[in-house]
């Protein structure tokens, strides 16, 4: 397999370009607790400075990782050294993975905490694009823990570029196109819920992640019809697919670069 070089959009009206291919980051740090069909082991420090050449070969700008992810934040940060503002780098706020187990907490306090932590574990002076890291109570996390309210003013302050939500419901992902920067939503062949939130962030100029578009490993389908279901929808920024297979990186950038869409 030889080089591609994915194209770029933009994040809504954020003014960030991403390239349309992600690199998730949960196997750099997390092997616990993780929904993927079989075990593996953390990969070594060398073998994710090479995913993360090969990925700058492929064109991709875009990492995504959170503090849920383990040791993840913390690796990237010690191993992108003077090629932080080489990336765009999505965290999350809201959700911890302490000893086996899921806590979340989105108040002011623990979110202003928690983006503190990630820059320092980032060693940044500033996060391109924090997400809120739902538990499924998106509405409650928007509508009363008021998170896009502490979010905008930490982009007020510079902390962050842009903000949104990685929802569990279509109402969430509807309200965070309303109210923030981008949502990240679950799509592919067999989860098709959040197509609403897709069109609607389409028409309000809003981005959209995509996560889960290969089902977490589960699909039986092929990489590049999934690819080519996710992005036959107008609207999409970017899919984030999370692999620790070099290989697998080099044929995902291919398959999405091979697609017929005038993207």
């Amino acid at each position: 397999m030889g080089e591609c070089i994915l194209q770029k959009r933009s994040v809504g009206q954020s003014g960030i370009e991403v390239s349309i291919l992600g690199l998730g980051t949960v196997k750099f740090g997390r092997n616990l607790g993780v929904k993927y069909p079989t075990a593996f082991a953390l990969p070594s420090d060398n073998e994710i400075v090479n995913l993360l050449r090969i990925a700058t070969e492929q064109g991709i700008n875009l990492l995504d990782t959170a503090p849920a992810y383990g040791s993840s934040e913390e690796r990237l940060g010690a191993l992108l050294g003077v090629s932080r503002h080489d990336w765009i780098i999505t965290t999350k706020v809201g959700e911890e993975f302490i000893n086996g187990e899921s806590h979340y907490d989105f108040s002011p306090q623990a979110v202003s905490h928690s983006i503190e932590r990630s820059l320092q574990r980032l060693r940044t002076d500033y996060l391109d694009i924090v997400l809120a890291h739902s538990n499924g109570e998106d509405r409650r996390i928007i509508e009363q823990e008021n998170i896009f309210t502490t979010l905008s003013t930490l982009k007020k302050e510079g902390k962050i570029r842009a903000y949104g939500m990685s929802s569990k419901t279509v109402v969430g992902g509807l309200l965070t196109v309303d109210l923030a920067d981008v949502a990240m939503v679950t799509l592919n062949s067999t989860c098709t819920d959040d197509s609403e939130v897709i069109a609607y962030a389409h028409q309000k100029q809003k981005g959209i992640f995509i996560k889960k578009s290969l089902d977490s490993g589960h699909l039986s389908s092929s990489i590049a019809d999934n690819m080519r279901f996710v992005f036959a929808k107008p609207g999409v920024s970017s899919v984030i697919v999370g692999t620790i297979n070099s290989y697998h990186l080099r044929e995902n950038a291919e398959n999405v670069q091979a697609l017929p869409y005038d993207l």
